[in-house]
């Protein structure tokens, strides 16, 4: 092998897809195939028994010897004859065999023919040598048969495994890349002052059409834990997905990883510097960079894999041939279907607890698979490969890089964190005034009021029904009086039906030129609930100052305060638009991504549709980022403060601009439970304010699944009710009185938690922390917490064990090693790291509280603008040297960039030798306003005889379970205080 050492980066010269593998991947390879290899002495000739002489001895003697030697070449060419007839042609493997093989033979590489031309199929051995594990698809259309003549003519493997019943192999491909199928070799690399450029490529050509046989290679150590390689077209500009990311002006001086080059074929190998772990290696499957159709496939350190959203499935993901699809799509949660949005990032967990995560930086559409070796496949078909990946070492550490470049998320204004109430289906504003009115008289929580398009006067947007919902701008003047908030619903399908002159949304846009064309450059016409419609062009700027004086004639009417903007992916109603889709390469482009319809204009528009700045097919997966975007500018420009978005369809960085709720989910336990995987993924995707519709949405519900599912919704860090037309109410005030019970202390109990809520945005604001937070994030050394999505953590101390089945009084939770307290007692539970039963009657949901937190939390009302003006209790869970520690971040709650004008309040709380100290790091008036009013320390050992505060005696409580409270204190939270206890 050769091998080129430079500073973090080695140049090796290989030959065999699957060089380097979890096993071997520490060592150096063998030297290449194509080097002259030292001839042993056992494989050289006898030379002595060739050059010797023999006496000529007679005549007959020659004629013998001479006849002999005829002989002996007759038969040598004969046989050789025979062995060159019956050997297939084409390729034959020239390097160390695939990871579980045991030997390969060498030989040099032919081109395939031609498309449309014969191919000759690889050599049986090294077919057979490649483990089923390690197969990659050279197959991945869906809705074919592969045959054998199929796959050879791909020149591709085809050796068929068992399907269907146990013990079946289902996944695995029949056809699958040979060890030396041909792609790009690396011709040169050059240093640059972020890393290395280089230049690959290719002289055979693959079986999808244009081929781009030059390719640049550009390596950037961005930062010690962040490397970016992109591979692009040097000759021809491609689709780059137009969000800001950071350009950095220095190289890396300590990165955390190393990368070595394969040069032919080519390979990138990324390792983790300090354990030598391969996090990233191409090198087991060939690349691919045809216009339509781009793929690199990876080898993995981990079977521990997250984030690849928008699925409906479990947190980790299964690696048993597992194909996510990305493309935006307006289709309920369904399992092994393409859902609302698009994130092409993961996270995984190594052995020993370190993580790292990767971004591919494309918006096409696309498929990504996984597979048991474990081994990932990227496949998308369009733009360029822009492949970013991050060292952590810890999952959160890998969280924050990811949003170092696509964007931290926005600091949500106060009420967003409050108890969100809504239904298709109210049909008027009057029923919508009477269950806020209804809500009020049963004091149950109840920040925020929503409308879905029943509002509307025949589903037009920017309009609201002039008689069934006349009374909705007084209803805004009751719900304002009253400290809450409304949200109305807005579709981006504006309807061109209406006469000319009588619907301004339409008319200006038309005059404008702000709405999406068809392939002629026609205004292009889907359906959508109004009938025929017209879409914005979000791409646009002029499009955005359209929207915003759409919202602010409206505004003027009905005073709104935030927008959820839904079908948005974008939804229509027909494939592609009223006219049809044209016939050509965007709307059936050679390779088709394993869409739920099987095409990309099914239930969209079509892929060649015209933006200003690209066609369809570019930007689709970027339209409900795009409609974000310009919603939440029109906001901060109508409103003067913090705007509130909610979002259906999401991409990447789509975090600086709204929050997402996972979509029509169902009334059902099922759904009760994935919410929670939902949950967790978005946060890891840098979406924190997220949830899923309490209590379900299509279907109707149960008393006890309400009640379960209200519990666990207290805990969303986006908690909404809402359900779909003509089912039945299932807003709090319509349960019985033990039900009703139930739900409002669970949001009481929500309430009393959100100065933590508060503080847990801000770091993520500010840091790119998650809020709703999956144990291994916390607990990383523990492979228990690995697969765990039945519980979750709010910020690192407070977890929730929700009940998750019906007619149960109990539930199985694990609880990480370490001191654990009740939240509603002080009750301590000391784990070792086990399961441990709870019981759980259909009034109470299991929270507990880490060792080692200090947890501010605050008197409940029935609105957060009451609630946040409430004196605060503060809950201290001791470790057992006595420590802890916590913060709080306090501002006024709407204003737009507290933090970056220093209009805030932050205070730190440490525990230490019987003390607890709160220090003032940062001070606003808006804190001179609030008292701590008491103090819990649970796990106290030893009863104190005496208690001060600030040197004062004060009156004190100690209970046999070890709590020690103290009360009526009245302490300003902008003034530093001591509690000492003795």
């Amino acid at each position: 092998m050769e091998l080129l050492i430079v500073p973090w980066i080695a140049l090796c010269k290989m030959v065999s897809y699957k060089l380097l593998t979890p096993e071997d991947v520490y060592f150096s390879g063998p030297a290449s195939a194509e080097e002259p290899l030292e001839e042993s002495a056992d494989d050289k000739p006898p030379e002595s028994l060739l050059l010797e002489k023999k006496a000529v001895c007679s005549t007959t003697t020659g004629f013998i010897a001479l006849g002999t030697f005829l002989l002996v070449v007759c038969g040598v060419w004969l046989i050789g004859t025979i062995f060159w007839l019956q050997s297939p042609s084409g390729k034959f493997p020239h390097g160390p065999p695939p990871p579980g093989s045991a030997s390969a033979s060498a030989s040099a590489s032919s081109s395939p023919p031609p498309q449309g031309q014969a191919h000759t199929a690889p050599p049986p051995k090294s077919c057979s040598t490649v483990p089923e594990a390690w197969r990659f698809d050279c197959y991945p259309e869906r809705g074919v048969v592969v045959t054998r003549e199929l796959c050879e003519a791909r020149n591709c493997c085809f050796i068929p495994v068992s399907t269907g019943t146990p013990p079946a192999k289902n996944g695995v491909p029949w056809c699958f890349y040979p060890p030396d199928f041909p792609t790009y070799a690396l011709d040169a690399l050059n240093d640059t002052d972020l890393g290395y450029t280089g230049r690959l490529t290719k002289k055979e050509k693959t079986y999808y059409p244009k081929d781009i046989e030059t390719l640049q290679l550009d390596a950037y150590f961005e930062t010690d834990s962040r490397l970016r390689v992109k591979i692009t077209d040097p000759s021809t500009a491609r689709f780059e997905v137009p969000i800001s990311v950071p350009n950095a002006t220095t190289k890396a001086s300590s990165p955390l990883y190393t990368v070595e080059f394969s040069k032919n074929p080519f390979g990138l190998v990324v390792k983790r510097t300090s354990t030598g772990t391969v996090v990233l290696n191409t090198t087991v499957a060939p690349l691919f960079f045809a216009d339509q159709f781009l793929q690199v496939s990876t080898s993995l350190p981990t079977h521990y894999v997250y984030g690849l959203g928008e699925h409906r499935s479990s947190f980790l993901h299964s690696m048993e041939w597992n194909t996510l699809t990305m493309w935006a799509r307006d289709v309920p949660p369904t399992e092994l279907t393409n859902l609302y949005g698009v994130h092409p990032f993961y996270l995984g967990v190594e052995p020993g607890g370190s993580a790292h995560g990767v971004f591919l930086l494309n918006s096409n559409a696309m498929d990504v698979v996984l597979q048991p070796a474990p081994a990932l496949t990227w496949r998308t078909i369009g733009g360029i490969l822009d492949i970013y990946i991050f060292m952590g070492p810890e999952p959160s550490s890998v969280v924050q890089q990811y949003l170092e470049v696509v964007g931290l998320p926005a600091m949500p204004i106060y009420w967003a964190l409050g108890y969100h109430l809504c239904r298709w289906g109210y049909k008027t504003s009057n029923a919508t005034w009477d269950v806020v009115k209804q809500m009020r008289n049963y004091g149950i929580p109840h920040d925020v009021q929503w409308n879905d398009i029943d509002y509307m006067d025949r589903s037009l947007d920017f309009t609201f029904d002039p008689q069934q919902f006349a009374t909705l701008p007084d209803m805004m003047k009751d719900l304002h009086s009253h400290g809450q908030r409304y949200v109305m619903i807005l579709d981006p399908g504006i309807s061109s039906a209406q006469e000319p002159g009588t619907y301004w949304p339409f008319d200006e846009g038309i005059k404008r030129g702000i709405f999406i064309n068809d392939s002629t450059g026609e205004t292009l016409i889907g359906k959508v609930w109004p009938g025929v419609t017209a879409f914005p062009d979000f791409s646009d700027h002029e499009t955005h100052e359209w929207w915003y004086e759409n919202l602010q004639k409206y505004h003027s009417k009905v005073s709104f305060d935030g927008l959820w903007i839904d079908m948005n992916e974008p939804s229509n109603f027909v494939d592609g638009s009223l006219k049809g889709c044209p016939s050509n390469e965007l709307e059936n482009p050679p390779y088709t991504p394993g869409i739920l319809g099987g095409t990309l204009r099914s239930k969209t528009l079509c892929a060649s549709a015209l933006h200003k700045s690209s066609v369809h097919y570019n930007l689709h997966n970027m339209y409900g980022l795009m409609e974000a975007k310009a919603s939440s500018c029109a906001l901060k420009r109508i409103l003067g403060k913090r705007p509130f978005v909610i979002s259906r369809s999401s991409f990447p960085s789509q975090g600086q601009y709204s929050g997402h709720w996972l979509g029509d989910n169902q009334s059902q336990w099922k759904d009760l439970y994935t919410s929670i995987p939902g949950m967790l993924t978005f946060n890891i995707l840098g979406i924190p304010l997220v949830g899923a519709d309490i209590c379900g949405f299509g279907g109707s519900t149960t008393e006890e699944l309400c009640v379960r599912w209200t519990q666990l919704g207290a805990f969303y860090p986006f908690t909404r009710n809402h359900n779909s037309i003509d089912e039945k109410a299932q807003d709090p005030t319509v349960f019985s009185p033990l039900a009703r019970t139930a739900m409002k202390e669970v949001l009481l109990l929500r309430y009393s938690l959100f100065p933590l809520l508060y503080t847990l945005f801000h770091h993520a604001h500010m840091e790119g922390h998650t809020v709703a937070r999956p144990l291994f994030f916390e607990f990383p050394e523990d492979p228990n917490t690995y697969s765990i999505d039945k519980q979750f953590l709010w910020g690192k101390s407070l977890l929730v064990t929700p009940v998750l089945d019906p007619g149960v009084t109990f539930v199985i939770g694990y609880f990480p090693k370490g001191l654990w307290y009740d939240i509603y007692t002080g009750d301590s539970i000391r784990s070792s790291g086990e399961e441990l039963k709870l019981q759980a009657p259909l009034n109470k949901i299991n929270v507990h509280l880490r060792e080692g937190a200090v947890t501010p939390t605050q008197r409940p009302n029935t609105t957060l603008w009451v609630s946040s003006g409430q004196p605060l209790h503060l809950i201290s869970t001791l470790r057992d040297d006595g420590t802890a520690e916590g913060d709080l971040f306090w501002d006024d709650g709407e204003s737009i960039d507290t933090y970056e004008t220093d209009q805030y309040a932050y205070i730190v709380f440490h525990i230490a030798k019987n003390t607890m100290t709160s220090e003032v790091l940062h001070d606003n008036v808006e804190a001179s306003y609030i008292t701590v009013e008491t103090v819990s320390f649970f796990g106290v050992k030893n009863e104190p005889s005496v208690v001060t505060v600030n040197s004062q005696d004060v009156q004190f409580s100690y209970t046999a379970i070890q709590v020690l409270t103290v009360t009526d204190l009245g302490l300003s939270l902008s003034r530093n205080f001591t509690i000492t206890w003795t």
